[in-house]
């Protein structure tokens, strides 16, 4: 599209300049309109714009391209290249992409991002140009407020200051624990399932979920072909090719691809167990750990091996035992090629090879590689 150069509607003359997050807020958020389709356009005053109407015999689209200094000017006819932040804008990269007769949408001139509202393309432009001078000691993150990095910081030691006065569970930051109360203990749940009649406070969720029954997985990975319900799942699951860990413990220093993993093993740290056994009183630092235990109680195993019938009370354990039939051992020690059929052996058999005891006696400080060890060795003090 051929398009010339109009002079600049007004000049930025303030010093004081508002951030983006005061957009809209007051009286200094700028506007200006276009000549052919009467767009109106709002943009912070920290931002000088220029305008461009279409010519005569063009498409009739306007366009509005946004400039970081007022002193770059290109004569009149010439399309404008201009350096900010180090992206180069011109004006095949405007802020309004409008046809007068069609559709209409607002682009970020940084990256594709696109909306049909302008307001939120402006808001979007924070997560480029807003200075983020807070940055965090540990893993060199960078955030725009100082509490947004304390916030973060908690990620790293573990501190939780909220709890939950129904199940005593602990939380970094107020808005956590206002989702764990939605989720967990209210009674407002307006989606519910036609098959199940399980209830969700969202609809997304209700939407999630109902892929378990219908098995859809619409997220696949590219490598090995393996499919998700959610893309948050298929995000986690890149990482254990890639072989990234991105959340580590400060206190033991291991790593996890997932920050919900984190959590879960800052708990063996802090001892922290929110969940109870209503039966037994009995506390786990996980509600799976405490879904499996109930089953103790129950008595139920819902996973039947189709060639023995030994029943399971967990699906994993099936898996485990059905490798007793087919004679498969997936899990290789690396030092000596021994193969084993669960990784816990194999993590065991390691501990040959490392000399590590973890499991101490606490009455004579002998140490073993195997709890099971242990609690053999405790008989002899016990006279059992």
């Amino acid at each position: 599209m051929k398009i010339k150069q109009e002079p600049s509607q007004y000049v930025d003359t303030s010093n004081d300049r508002p951030s983006y997050s005061d957009y809209g807020d007051g009286p200094e958020a700028m506007s200006g309109t276009s000549d052919v389709c009467d767009e109106k356009v709002e943009l912070p005053n920290d931002i000088k714009v220029e305008y461009f109407e279409c010519v005569e015999e063009a498409d009739n689209s306007s366009s509005v391209t946004i400039f970081d200094s007022q002193e770059e000017k290109a004569e009149e006819g010439e399309s404008q290249s201009v350096e900010v932040d180090g992206h180069n804008l011109n004006s095949s990269k405007d802020l309004c992409i409008r046809g007068c007769g069609g559709g209409k949408s607002f682009q970020c001139p940084y990256c594709d991002m696109k909306s049909n509202l302008n307001s939120r393309v402006v808001q979007h432009l924070n997560t480029h140009t807003r200075q983020q001078q807070y940055q965090c000691d540990i893993c060199d993150r960078k955030f725009t407020q100082k509490s947004t990095l304390n916030y973060h910081m908690r990620t790293h030691t573990g501190e939780k200051l909220t709890q939950c006065d129904i199940c005593d569970r602990k939380f970094a930051q107020k808005a956590s624990l206002s989702y764990h109360m939605r989720f967990h203990h209210s009674e407002e749940k307006p989606f519910q399932c036609e098959i199940c009649d399980s209830k969700f406070i969202q609809k997304s969720y209700l939407s999630y979920h109902m892929r378990t029954h219908t098995r859809e997985k619409p997220f696949q990975c590219d490598i090995c072909d393996s499919k998700f319900i959610q893309k948050s799942y298929l995000s986690y699951h890149m990482r254990t090719h890639t072989g990234e860990k991105p959340f580590q413990c400060l206190t033991c220093d291991k790593k996890f691809t997932q920050k919900v993993s984190l959590g879960r093993h800052m708990r063996t740290h802090t001892g922290e167990k929110p969940f109870q056994c209503e039966i037994c009183d009995r506390k786990f630092t996980t509600k799976s750990h405490l879904s499996y235990h109930m089953k103790t109680h129950t008595g139920e195993k819902p996973f039947k091996c189709h060639i023995c019938t030994s029943k399971f009370t967990l699906k994993t354990s099936l898996s485990d035992h059905m490798r007793t039939h087919t004679g498969e051992k997936p899990f290789q020690c690396a030092i000596c090629e021994k193969k084993f059929t669960q990784k816990s052996n194999l993590n065991y058999h390691m501990r040959t090879h490392t000399g590590e005891k973890s499991f101490q006696c606490g009455i004579c400080d002998k140490k073993f590689t195997r709890n099971g060890q242990l609690n053999a060795h405790m008989r002899t003090h016990t006279g059992e």
